[in-house]
Formats: C-alpha cells, sequence, structure tokens
C-alpha cells in the first residue's frame, strides 16, 4: 500500500513538471527517479527467490552435515498450511502467484525442506505425540475448508497453524535448553516477509507476511535467550570443575 502511494504521488509529480516546459532538468530527473523505483519493484521479486534459494541449500547442507536437528514436524505443518494458505488466497479474490509471493515461495521451500528433514534428519528430528496433536488440529481446518469453501475464515485460521507450526521446535527449545536451529537460516526468513510486504496484494497477503515476522522474530529471540543461557550455565559449571 505504502508503495502505491508512493508511486501515484511521483506519477502526479512527473505529469505536472512535464507540463511545465520551463523546467527540463526537473523533468528528466523526474522521468530517472520514477524509472528506478519501477525498476526496483520488478526485480523484488527476484531477489525474494534468491534469498529463499540460498536459504533452502545452506539448510539442506548443514542437515546433511549434521550441524542442526530441525523439528520434522513443525516443517510438516509449514508445508500443508503454506500450501493451504496459497489456495484459499487465490481462491478469494482475482490475485496472482506473484500478488503473494512470498507465500508463493514459501510453498516451494518448506516442502523441500520437509523433505530434507525426513531423509537426512536423526531420530530427535521425529513426529513425537505432541507433534501428532498438532498436525490433527491442521487437518481439522483442512476438513472445514473442504465443506465450507470459506477462503477468508479458512485463511485466518491457517494462519493460526503456522503460529501453532512454531510449538514443536519451541518446546524442544524449552525442554532441552540447547539451541540446533541455525540463526543465518532464520535471519533470512525473517528479512523475506520483509521484501514480500513491498508487492503484497490484499488484506490476506499482509496478514501473511506480518505474522511471518512476528512468528519468525519471536523465535529468534528465544534462540538467542537460550543460547546467552547456554554460555552462563558453562561459565557456571568451569570454576566448579576446577575446584574438583
Amino acid at each position: 500500500m505504502i508503495i502505491k502511494i508512493i508511486l501515484t504521488f511521483l506519477r502526479s509529480f512527473l505529469f505536472n513538471l512535464l507540463n511545465n516546459k520551463n523546467n527540463d532538468l526537473m523533468q528528466t530527473f523526474s522521468i530517472i527517479s520514477v524509472s528506478l523505483i519501477m525498476v526496483f519493484l520488478s526485480v523484488r521479486y527476484i531477489w525474494l527467490s534468491l534469498i529463499m534459494v540460498f536459504l533452502s541449500v545452506r539448510y539442506i547442507w548443514q542437515l546433511v552435515k549434521k550441524e542442526i536437528k530441525p523439528a520434522l514436524a513443525m516443517w510438516v505443518m509449514f508445508s500443508i498450511a503454506v500450501g493451504m494458505s496459497l489456495i484459499t488466497y487465490l481462491s478469494e479474490d482475482n490475485y496472482g502467484f506473484l500478488d503473494n509471493i512470498l507465500n508463493t515461495v514459501d510453498v516451494f521451500y518448506v516442502v523441500t525442506i520437509s523433505v530434507a528433514i525426513a531423509i537426512f534428519g536423526d531420530k530427535s528430528s521425529k513426529i513425537t505425540r505432541f507433534d501428532i496433536g498438532c498436525l490433527l488440529v491442521v487437518m481439522m481446518i483442512v476438513i472445514f475448508w473442504l465443506f465450507t469453501q470459506n477462503h477468508i475464515v479458512t485463511n485466518i485460521l491457517i494462519q493460526c497453524i503456522l503460529v501453532i507450526a512454531y510449538f514443536p521446535v519451541v518446546k524442544r527449545l524449552l525442554e532441552t535448553r540447547e539451541n540446533n536451529e541455525p540463526f543465518l537460516i532464520w535471519i533470512g526468513m525473517l528479512i523475506a516477509p520483509v521484501f514480500s510486504l513491498l508487492s503484497s496484494k490484499g488484506f490476506l497477503a499482509t496478514v501473511y507476511s506480518v505474522r511471518a515476522i512476528i512468528c519468525v522474530g519471536s523465535l529468534l529471540l528465544l534462540m538467542l535467550w537460550i543460547e546467552v543461557s547456554h554460555k552462563k550455565r558453562k561459565t557456571i559449571q568451569l570454576p566448579i570443575n576446577d575446584l574438583e
């Protein structure tokens, strides 16, 4: 919405200047400015796609090297919910895939990661009873959509699913007090929705991006707290071991 307002203002500004033939320099400057903004808006899709490709490759590489132990259930729920979110978004109005670019790219990203975890993940990445409970909630909302075909309500409920999807990894972080999630990947996942806000069309697309920013930002804060707490415990244990 902000970008649209800026573009409308600049177009109006350019139109007025073009009617004033006594100011050729300002006319040229205005044309160049608007052109640069249009180019930026055109390549934002490419930048977002490149970010997600990098995150996918980096995440899978760390998974194969056993540097991380992601929760499989979280990514499975992501795959179902993100797919349903895109379907209901496209069904709600006359929108295209690029109108909610983050959701579109997310479908390929989360499915790829889910498959990679299923293949290369260790035992700690398998689905637990808690995870199954979360998955049942996901399936109930999917069934609700199948029977009601209420796209807007279903999409909002799906955003709740995408919040629930973080529960398994949050639960494991709190129980183990060890962070097995990569900061670089999640920081990238925080940057991506910020980019997508520049091209989001419709209320549901904006909700999707804002929800992603809040959830990922909160998880990053928890990961940071776990890391700091873990280092403090190690610092306290060292003097005790020296005394022994």
